[in-house]
């Protein structure tokens, strides 16, 4: 599990400190999981992306994801593009990315995320549309504010076909999600 908490510049160091503390409880804590510390940018000035990507890999946070420019609430213009630039590891709450910024996530290796959210949903089959056209990597996150947002399988299957995916590339973000996991924990 990505355990991630939301970060600006006001609480950036707090966060770190609190998620990598909580992600190495866990090993001792005798749960049957995996913690991966992370951060979700909520809000973060475009010009400042790069910058605060530098600051949570320097001090071992493994997922990095921005908010990006979601149609349900204001983001800044920019946000989407500078995230990916960064290298981040997910942009998530995409909107209407466009097709350059697409590609340019599939050339850099950024995820680009599936939502269930509310709102934040509303845009995955421009999403998944953009995505397929340029071969970037998708995932799905449950964006889980409590344990009543975790996904079960066939309500991840329903939420990736409501966006227009067919079973084989339903499949295929499974195994990306699986693959990041990996990635991230090397195990």
């Amino acid at each position: 599990i990505g355990l991630t908490d939301h970060v600006d510049y006001s609480n950036y160091e707090h966060v770190f400190e609190s998620v990598k503390k909580m992600t190495d409880m866990v090993p001792k804590s005798g749960w049957d999981i995996i913690a991966v510390p992370g951060v979700e940018f909520t809000h973060v000035p475009a010009a400042l992306i790069g910058d605060l990507t530098q600051k949570a890999r320097d001090f071992g946070i493994k997922l990095i994801i921005v908010h990006g420019e979601t149609i349900a609430e204001p983001v800044e213009k920019g946000t989407n593009r500078a995230a990916i630039e960064a290298g981040v590891t997910i942009l998530a709450h995409t909107g209407l990315i466009t097709e350059e910024d697409a590609r340019l996530a599939a050339e850099n290796g950024v995820y680009l995320e599936k939502k269930k959210k509310k709102g934040h949903s509303l845009t995955n089959g421009h999403v998944y549309k953009m995505a397929k056209k340029v071969g970037a990597k998708m995932v799905l996150d449950s964006d889980s504010h409590s344990d009543s947002d975790f996904l079960s399988p066939e309500y991840a299957r329903a939420v990736l076909a409501g966006c227009g995916m067919n079973e084989e590339d339903i499949e295929e973000v499974f195994a990306n999600n699986c693959k990041l996991l990996e990635i991230l924990t090397g195990k």
